[in-house]
């Protein structure tokens, strides 16, 4: 603390002062209401507010320069939580502050001339500005720290809005309805959930995302966790999501289906996750789940879509790497192809007998037709099975 009390000669001007303080207030606010667009608009304090706070913060430093010893500073703690409690801006606060001081500089200025008494002058100014320099320390520390503690209270509001929305649970429409409100999100419009493997503990798999989304005015809510970073963007374009999603991943990144109304994201997160497993391990790509109502229901139980996809293609699975991965290269390409030989040939880059002969090779591995509907179809599922779930049906037929 810089100021410990004023000189006898610059008390005695102090207590002089007293009496000015009603026309040193009203002057302070006029000048605060010309000069200052913030309080002259009321956007944080009204009229009648402002005008009590010139004149109790006038009438504390008056005082506090007229009374011998180290002012209290409490004032300046109160003032400082309350305006930021307000929102009001801090710089724009201290300039109000200024003002004041300002005037009552001014007021010892006028009452030393006509004794001509600059030493009284000069210790007063000095200890006027050594009392503002603490007020505004006081206040500017009380103010920061309130900031402070209401963007971790903030912040932990936040995350537990967005935890709601991923783990879903009881939300009624107005649980639904704050939880938007409070991430900026539309309630009833078009989203899709993002779930991006971290490359390490507490690090964003997508840097910045949040800030790149907006700056394409998509708005977005996210949430860290030890293994994935995900997040719910609202979207207008999701091919433009994709693009964004594309240009810096650092692990395996999968996005959901477009969805309407934020009642879904639970289920969203899911699929997101189903799209990111479907990438193989150590990659640094984005896979987008492409709703169908096969995949729907293929990605609603994982342990059982797994567990088919492990007894339908068993045979195949069991085979040498090379040859098991060249059949089921070539019985995607068939279902893919609808059924096309000719379409299979130039996807796989091979002649259509050559085709014919790996058809034939799948049916004779497999024990099942290609021309009988329940068994294309068992064939259909399984395959998306292995694509969402690869691992776990690799599981399945190793026990």
């Amino acid at each position: 603390m810089r100021y410990t009390g004023a000189e006898p000669a610059v008390a005695g001007l102090a207590g002089r002062a007293m009496t000015r303080l009603p026309e040193m207030t009203k002057a302070t606010y006029a000048q605060i209401i010309e000069e200052m667009a913030v309080y002259r608009e009321e956007r944080f304090v009204s009229h009648d507010d402002l005008f009590a706070s010139c004149r109790d913060n006038l009438q504390f430093l008056v005082r506090a320069l007229a009374e011998p010893g180290a002012p209290d500073l409490s004032t300046a703690r109160a003032t400082g939580r309350q305006r930021a409690l307000m929102g009001a801006p801090l710089p724009e606060m201290l300039r109000a502050f200024r003002i004041g001081f300002t005037e009552v500089w001014q007021c010892f200025v006028e009452l030393t001339a006509p004794a001509q008494d600059v030493a009284t002058l000069v210790s007063a100014t000095t200890a006027i500005w050594d009392l503002m320099d603490d007020y505004f320390e006081e206040l500017t520390c009380t103010y920061r720290a309130t900031m402070a503690e209401i963007s971790r209270t903030r912040q932990n509001r936040r995350l537990a809005l967005v935890e709601a929305l991923f783990t879903g649970g009881n939300a009624t429409e107005g649980t639904l309805w704050d939880i938007a409100r409070m991430l900026d999100l539309p309630l009833e419009g078009t989203f899709v959930v993002v779930a991006a493997e971290t490359p390490g503990l507490g690090q964003e798999a997508l840097p910045l995302i949040e800030v790149r989304l907006r700056e394409r005015h998509h708005a977005s809510a996210w949430r860290l966790t030890p293994e994935l970073q995900i997040g719910v963007v609202s979207v207008r374009d999701p091919d433009q999501v994709m693009e964004l999603l594309r240009e810096n991943p650092r692990g395996r990144v999968g996005m959901s289906p477009v969805f309407t109304g934020l009642g879904d994201t639970a289920r969203a997160l899911h699929l997101a996750r189903v799209a990111l497993s479907s990438l193989p391990p150590g990659t640094k790509d984005v896979a987008r789940f492409h709703e169908s109502p096969l995949a729907g229901l293929v990605a609603s139980d994982p342990e059982a879509s797994a567990q088919l996809a492990g007894q339908v293609l068993r045979p195949i699975l069991e085979l040498p790497a090379e040859e098991g991965n060249v059949l089921l290269l070539t019985l995607r390409a068939w279902f893919d192809c609808g059924g096309s030989t000719k379409q299979v040939a130039e996807r796989v880059y091979c002649h259509p007998n050559t085709v014919r002969h790996r058809l034939k090779r799948i049916t004779d591995v497999l024990g099942r037709s290609l021309s009988d509907p329940s068994d294309i179809a068992e064939l259909g599922t399984a395959l998306r099975a292995l694509a969402m779930f690869g691992e776990g049906a690799r599981r399945a037929v190793r026990n």
